[in-house]
Order: structure tokens, then C-alpha cells, then sequence
């Protein structure tokens, strides 16, 4: 059974909730943080990226700046301000993006579901990243990250959802990139519902926020009562039938010292390439943007994923396995400096802008990791590769806060 927890949750009131709302803390790097934030003094980015308000020589890592995060969300609860509510809630989720429409539950899912396997993961975490927000979630004594996760939906849920959305709204909100965010704290009624509903639910698949919930389950240990709040943490259950997933394209910085002519020769010889092609694959294609040109390269030509496992059928590990790998010398993506990752959110054009540019010597377009596929392999308790996945629209930090 896949347990909801509700919870008494920190959040600004309604009409801050625009100004407070931010990106997740881990899709910008400081310099974007900086931007974003800037002429804001509410945003929620003082809080998930505090070195932004200290030396731009401060060490994203260094103690002064999970101080900081502490301090800032003091002054925030004060200034903006932010309140608690009276009662433990749940709360749908919806992000509205275009003719796009998902709504989630948020809510504390459990930690000791998520290490007994019943929230299944699909990624490695690394450990500095663990370190940071395990020390982010201890310094201030909340979980400000909220993590994306997917599920089998039953149709009471749907049918749920359908009476509770008709009420207003405690957020409507839109960000600046033209998402809506609405979120809407369900009756005591509809609470018990939604909690016999999922308790029905045999697993939950983690979608986005693997190092999350993973620093979650190290922080709980550091509060006087693990069992209590820590035991939890915050997140918000998509169905997946309504989950988007675009895909992780890569660049490589340069052709393993073969020219660009030498390179094409090269994947020509091992597989159909057609030339002059749209940048955007199907699924069971790649397309690579080299010297200007879109390519087609069909993976499969030599057959060698017959009878493999998931993860080796996957379009993204049959690029590492037959091109990077063999051909560029890239071993592991992970710690590659030649190695880039642009997400589907930022097109193809990105692509060949960092190649023109050269700023890249190759780049490589994917179709994106299907729902279904996310998980089946997380069923089967396997990994996928790194950056296999991007999740769009993004949930916004600072308009549900989960206090320890």
C-alpha cells in the first residue's frame, strides 16, 4: 500500500504566492539563480540558493551558506509573510502548461516505503549532492524541495479530483515562463478519501527528485523524533497517464581527435546515416547535428540489442553503447568533462547553437523516455543512465514547505 501523509504546511499567503514561488533549486545554476532573484526579495531562491546573497567566491557547499538558507527563511515566514496551517492538509497540484494538464497529490509520502522499495527509484544519486541537501534539510529544519512522482491512478482519484477542483483555488499563479500553477487544500472529507484511495496503490515511481528524497531519508536520523515528521517527505504524485516526460540531449566537446569529416566516415561505416534530415527523432532513431548538418543514424542496423535488457533497449544507452563509448571514448557520462546535457525544454536549437558556436563539436537529439518505459524499468528494480529523463512543466519551490 502506498501511504499520504497530511501535513500542517508552511506557505505564503495567497496573494504572495507569485512572488515567492521559484524554479527547483537544482535546474539553475547560481548565475540564472542570481537573475531570477534579482529586484525579489521574496523569492524562494534566497532560500534553496542562499549563496546567491553572499560572495560570489562562497563555495555553494561552504557552512555560511546553509546558515544562510536559515536565516533567509526566517526573514521570509516574517516579511512575506509565510504562515502554518492550523490543520494537517493535503492538496492537489495542478501545472498547466499550453493544452498540457496534470494534477498530482501533494503531500509527505513515506520514508520507510521509499527504503523498502515500494517507491521505486530509476537513478543513482551522487553523494555530494545527498551531502548538500541533507545539510540544507537539518540547517533549516524543512523539506523545501518537493519531488515528482508518478503512479497507476485509480479512478476514485480521478473522480476526487474532479469535485475538488471545482472550488477556488488557494494558488492560481503563473510564472514567468508561462506555466499556472494552481493548488487547492482539500477538505477532511476528501483527505480521508484520497488516503483509502492510495492506500489501494501497491507502488509509487520516483519521476524527478531522486537526491530529494534520498536526503530526506539521511536527514531523519538528526531529528529528535525520525518516526514523527522526518519520517516523511514532501512530494507530489502525478498520475501517469498525465505525467510529460521530453528528452535529455546530449553534446560532446570533441570527436576523440578525429575531424568531422573522419567522424561521419566513421559512424557511415557501422550504420545507415541519411543526411539532411529533421533534428527531431522517433522513437528507435538518434539524430546528430555535426558541421552543420542534421544526420539520421539508425542504432538498430546491427541488431546487437536483440534479446537485451530494458535498459540496453533504451534509445539513450544504445547511444552510449554504440557511439560514445566505441567511438568518442566516453566511458562514463557522469564524469566526462567533454560531456554536456541540454534538456528538451530548451529545443534543438540549443544544439546547434552550442556546436556553431563551438562550444561543442557534436551534438545528439533523442526522443524522450516514455512513461510506460520510466516504469518498467523501475519495476524490474534497474538503473537507468544518467540524464535519461527531463520532466516538464516543473513543479515551483516555496508554495508548500514541509516543517521538521
Amino acid at each position: 500500500m502506498a501511504l499520504i501523509h497530511p501535513f500542517r504546511a508552511l506557505r505564503p499567503v495567497p496573494e504572495m504566492a507569485a512572488a515567492v514561488a521559484a524554479v527547483p533549486y537544482d535546474v539553475v545554476s547560481r548565475e540564472e539563480a542570481c537573475s531570477l532573484a534579482e529586484g525579489n526579495p521574496h523569492s524562494f531562491l534566497h532560500v534553496s540558493r542562499a549563496e546567491i546573497d553572499l560572495h560570489i567566491q562562497t563555495h555553494p557547499y561552504a557552512d555560511v551558506v546553509y546558515r544562510k538558507a536559515a536565516e533567509n527563511l526566517e526573514a521570509l515566514r516574517q516579511s512575506v509573510p509565510l504562515v502554518v496551517e492550523e490543520e494537517p492538509s493535503l492538496y492537489f497540484y495542478r501545472l498547466q502548461d499550453g493544452s498540457h494538464q496534470q494534477t498530482g497529490l501533494a503531500g509527505c509520502y513515506s520514508i520507510d516505503e521509499y527504503e523498502r522499495g515500494i517507491i521505486k527509484r530509476h537513478e543513482r544519486t551522487r553523494a555530494d549532492k545527498e551531502d548538500d541537501r541533507t545539510r540544507h534539510i537539518v540547517t533549516v529544519e524543512a523539506q523545501t524541495g518537493i519531488a515528482f512522482l508518478t503512479y497507476r491512478a485509480p479512478e476514485e482519484i480521478a473522480a476526487l479530483e474532479a469535485r475538488a477542483c471545482e472550488d477556488v483555488p488557494l494558488f492560481d499563479i503563473t510564472a514567468s515562463d508561462g506555466v499556472r500553477h494552481l493548488v487547492w487544500r482539500l477538505t477532511d472529507a476528501d483527505q480521508e478519501a484520497v488516503v483509502k484511495a492510495l492506500a489501494g496503490v501497491t507502488t509509487l515511481y520516483i519521476a524527478d527528485g531522486h537526491h530529494r528524497i534520498a536526503s530526506a531519508a539521511r536527514a531523519r536520523s538528526e531529528f529528535h523524533d525520525p518516526q514523527a515528521e522526518a519520517g516523511y517527505f514532501l512530494g507530489v504524485a502525478f498520475p501517469d497517464t498525465e505525467t510529460r516526460i521530453l528528452p535529455y540531449n546530449r553534446t560532446v566537446g570533441d570527436l576523440a581527435g578525429m575531424t568531422s569529416d573522419e567522424f561521419l566516415a566513421v559512424v557511415k561505416s557501422r550504420f545507415p546515416v541519411v543526411s539532411g534530415v529533421q533534428p527531431v527523432p522517433p522513437k528507435g532513431e538518434i539524430r546528430m547535428y555535426l558541421a552543420g548538418q542534421w544526420h539520421s543514424v539508425n542504432l538498430d542496423a546491427d541488431n546487437s540489442s536483440a534479446g537485451s535488457d530494458l535498459v540496453a533497449t533504451l534509445d539513450v544507452m544504445r547511444l552510449q553503447n554504440k557511439i560514445f563509448a566505441p567511438l568518442l571514448k566516453v566511458v562514463d557520462i557522469r564524469t566526462d568533462p567533454r560531456m554536456a546535457f541540454v534538456g528538451g525544454i530548451k529545443g534543438t536549437e540549443e544544439l546547434e547553437r552550442l556546436v556553431d558556436s563551438g562550444s561543442a563539436a557534436v551534438a545528439f537529439s533523442l526522443a524522450a523516455v516514455s512513461t510506460d518505459e520510466l516504469l518498467a524499468v523501475s519495476d524490474a528494480d534497474a538503473i537507468m543512465p544518467p540524464k535519461s529523463t527531463w520532466f516538464e512543466p516543473k513543479l515551483r519551490d516555496g508554495l508548500l514547505i514541509h516543517m521538521l
